[in-house]
């Protein structure tokens, strides 16, 4: 069974199943997040939906290089949540399975593709408290608490 965070999904709703692949991004006692700044800011775990065809690895490599602008290596599967959210991007209603992994970021290529993102480095304590949902605030929690950073 995979753990859900936020709310429970609305009865009245269709929910599309959308995978997706995040990651935590440790170094120096640091975290790498991403700020997505439209509508209003919000910290999160850089990653994003799996495309249809794309592996979750190859999703997490590219999202984590679109939204902070750094490449990763060694990416190690963390664990897993869903929540079940309205993506106005998108303009529908998805049951999100975030795949987590713990990765090392190896440099910087460049800032962010991805319009209204930044590359923000916060204390993981911090982050674990600052992150927008529960879901990361819980594996960046985990991660904390984990010791082998």
């Amino acid at each position: 069974m995979i753990r859900r965070f936020g709310e429970p999904p609305q009865a009245d709703k269709t929910y599309n199943r959308r995978p997706g692949a995040y990651a935590l991004l440790p170094r120096d006692g640091k975290l790498l997040l991403t700020c997505y700044y439209d509508p209003n800011p919000d910290l999160q775990l850089p990653g994003g939906g799996v495309d249809p065809g794309e592996s979750p690895i190859l999703a997490l490599h590219r999202e984590v290089r679109e939204e902070t602008g750094w490449s990763i290596t060694t990416p190690k599967w963390f664990g897993v949540f869903r929540r079940f959210v309205y993506m106005p991007e998108y303009d529908l209603w998805a049951e999100k399975i975030c795949n987590i992994y713990l990765a090392r970021p190896l440099v910087r290529r460049g800032p962010p593709s991805e319009p209204d993102h930044e590359a923000v480095w916060l204390d993981i304590d911090q982050a674990s408290a600052a992150l927008g949902n529960a879901g990361d605030r819980y594996f960046a929690h985990r991660l904390l608490n984990a010791g082998s950073i």
